[in-house]
């Protein structure tokens, strides 16, 4: 792979994004612009902005690595990560979109009536994103060093300068237009070269003769070879993390609060749905030509064969030029989804933190905007000083570990807190603590060092399978013991959250 030809393209997408993020300068002004794009974004645009901030790391380079060390168990990250969006569209995004809420700890705080779960909510906010925030790091660190062999800080470095200067500049709406861009050229990215593989399938140079053998191989998936611990267990865990993890990720909730309306989020939840399953086609043979083409990789962790895989198949220019294609959309992923976490988390502490004492002095959309830009370049600085802890681990199972965080304490809190009026406040406080504890412990673990093997290491590696359910226990034991901790407008709010966008809630008549 040719440096120079990888780092120039890398140049030009930072510069796109630079450009992108200065035109949303321009027409972003109040608060509503910088926390919800001023709740404007069509459908088919805001589904383009949530595949591209949605495909990270673990997806762009993750999910080709598993499948070419672990084998065909590994498909189904893909499988998880596009089914998280149906969970999602059935029963969280119309009624989260109905709440009025700018963040998840608006939503909470409406919903219970608690400032307490308001506070656990934001704590939450800041720690699953600055969890999902160090992958994105790490793989911009890994795909720097692999085409140019710089130190992986420097990858990150320029990653969280561009992502701050964006989400300062312009919020909301001008992350919009950013991640929509990154979508379409991560998926080209991602595409291009597999195509110009295939193009030669045939073709009597033998290119591929021994493409057939590779794919007879990579079918045996080598974690029961290689001791992988209880993969029926793991297997499902996994599955129950990414399919519920979905719908708690901060940066996924939030992109919801930008639509016009609820029928707006279902159909972008449906668009979503279908960008989403088009790219996952991709990563998967990635790892079946790895297996031919790069075999060495596997002992590596396989984290760089959608990198390298070009330049191993068409040695010289050829390769040169669709390996750059390729770093320049892995590039794409880490600044998409980095942009839509840090747009997250700063809206948390801006809210949560800094809001408060800003107005001491001052008031109005000059000081939230203002605060809003401190904020952001607070939810960078933490995961960029700490994201060399991640180093033992892939990518995709970094990202695991924080959908099910995401599973075990907002998506109890947001399923239960939309569909059972039951729920009291002191139960929902309850959920997030012992499912945020339980999790937050088991990737503790895994970072500091897991077990060796055995059920401990197959619990701690996938905990979402017993931690998920006990936050889901907690939820309900204790709303069912303090059922005088059910907010006083309970009835209210399931009214605002389930009447559908015909009607006007105020007055219980048809909406104009």
């Amino acid at each position: 792979m040719s440096s120079a030809i990888s780092v120039a393209a890398i140049g030009l997408v930072v510069l796109a994004t630079i450009g992108i993020g200065l035109f949303g300068l321009r027409i972003s002004r109040t608060t509503s612009d910088f926390y919800v794009a001023s709740r404007a974004v069509t459908p088919r645009w805001n589904a383009s902005a949530i595949s591209g901030e949605y495909l990270s790391a673990a997806s762009f380079l993750g999910v080709a690595g598993l499948v070419l060390v672990n084998g065909a168990d590994m498909l189904w990250f893909s499988v998880g990560y596009t089914v998280g969006y149906l969970m999602l569209l059935v029963l969280v995004a119309a009624p989260l979109r109905r709440s009025g809420a700018y963040t998840l700890p608006d939503f909470a705080e409406t919903r219970f009536e608690s400032a307490a779960v308001r506070r656990i909510c934001a704590g939450l906010v800041v720690g699953i994103g600055t969890l999902y925030l160090l992958p994105q790091l790490q793989g911009a660190g890994l795909a720097v060093q692999t085409v140019t062999g710089a130190p992986p800080q420097v990858g990150a470095a320029v990653v969280a300068v561009i992502v701050v200067i964006n989400v300062a500049a312009g919020g909301m709406r001008s992350i919009t237009f950013v991640q929509a861009f990154q979508y379409w050229l991560k998926l080209t990215a991602l595409a291009a070269p597999i195509f110009v593989i295939l193009l030669l399938w045939h073709q009597p140079t033998g290119v591929l003769d021994s493409l057939h053998g590779a794919a007879a191989e990579w079918a045996e998936p080598l974690s029961r070879a290689g001791g992988r611990d209880h993969p029926l267990y793991a297997t499902y865990s996994l599955l129950l993390a990414l399919c519920f993890g979905t719908m708690g990720l901060p940066h996924v909730l939030v992109r919801f609060y930008t639509n016009p309306d609820g029928r707006a989020a279902r159909r972008t939840t449906v668009v979503v749905l279908a960008l989403l399953g088009l790219f996952y086609l991709f990563p998967p043979m990635y790892a079946v030509l790895g297996r031919t083409f790069a075999p060495d990789l596997v002992s590596t962790g396989g984290d760089t064969v959608v990198l390298e895989l070009p330049g191993r198949v068409f040695p010289g220019t050829a390769g040169d030029l669709l390996g750059a294609l390729v770093a320049a959309g892995a590039f794409a992923a880490f600044l998409s989804t980095s942009s839509g976490l840090t747009v997250a988390i700063a809206g948390v502490i801006d809210q949560d933190l800094l809001r408060s004492r800003l107005h001491r002095w001052t008031a109005g959309d000059y000081v939230a905007v203002n605060s809003f830009r401190i904020a952001a370049l607070l939810a960078m600085i933490v995961p960029y000083l700490a994201f060399t802890v991640t180093g033992a681990l892939s990518l995709a199972d970094t990202v695991g570990l924080a959908f099910a965080l995401a599973a075990s304490t907002f998506c109890p809190l947001l399923v239960l807190g939309i569909w059972w009026r039951r729920m009291s406040t002191t139960g929902a406080a309850a959920g997030l603590v012992v499912g945020g504890i339980a999790a937050s412990a088991a990737a503790l673990v895994n970072v500091v060092g897991a077990p060796q093997g055995g059920w401990p290491r197959a619990l701690v590696g996938q905990p979402a399978a017993w931690t998920m359910p006990l936050a889901v226990l907690a939820v309900v034991v204790v709303s069912k013991l303090t059922p005088d901790r059910i907010p006083a407008g309970t009835a209210r709010s399931m009214v605002r959250l389930h009447t559908p966008e015909a009607v006007d809630v105020d007055r219980g008549l048809p909406s104009r």
